[in-house]
């Protein structure tokens, strides 16, 4: 897991007065939890971009209070109207224990399907996995060089080293299918066919 270094002032002033009153300083109030208590703090609204506004999965590390913590982020409340970061919840993370993170899915590779004039639908770009901290990547990939018109990958297919994959193992993970053309001219050669069949039986 790569991680990003942010440095976090603990606050004692709670509540919406005072998250307001940071958030005019440019501060964004945060939370820690996972620990032997919850922390509450401050972090530069700039840096903590560069953790939310990703793709990518992060750790943390925050120093504060002269010690480093690595965490990741739980959760986050934006703004509806201009995306400002309003409050981040973060979650601390044990080298030695196994965290939840939804990671993204990248499809690599142009399915065989696709070239054939298939039609490709992903239908998950985000799957839930546990593991380690260490094994935890920012995003997953998945090759679909091999997928064939008609063809679906579901979730128990996946397999990634050191993870545990959560979603619902029926879940359509990517399909390819017969684009709409091509069905309509199957459709339209099967018919005569069809009849042909129809007028040999009454012979």
């Amino acid at each position: 897991m790569n991680t990003i270094a942010l440095s976090g002032t603990p606050r004692t002033d709670l509540g919406t007065k005072y998250a307001a009153q940071l958030r005019r300083t440019k501060q964004v109030p945060c939370v820690l939890y996972g620990g032997e208590s919850n922390l509450h703090f401050s972090v530069d609204g700039a840096a903590l971009k560069k953790v939310i506004f990703t793709p990518e999965l992060n750790g943390v590390e925050i120093e504060m209070g002269g010690r480093k913590i690595l965490a990741m982020v739980q959760d986050k409340q934006f703004h509806p109207v201009t995306d400002e970061v309003l409050h981040v919840d973060f979650v601390e993370l044990n080298e030695n224990e196994e965290a939840v993170a939804d990671l993204t899915l990248r499809l690599i590779g142009q399915a065989i399907g696709v070239r054939k004039g298939g039609k490709l639908s992903q239908n998950l770009r985000k799957v839930r996995v546990s593991g380690l901290p260490g094994k935890l990547p920012g995003h997953l990939e998945l090759d679909i060089a091999d997928l064939d018109i008609n063809k679906t990958i579901h979730v128990s297919d996946l397999k990634f080293d050191g993870l545990t994959v959560l979603d619902n193992e029926d879940d359509v993970v990517v399909a390819v299918k017969m684009a709409k053309k091509q069905e309509e001219a199957a459709a339209g050669a099967a018919a005569p066919a069809a009849d042909a069949k129809k007028a040999e039986a009454k012979k």
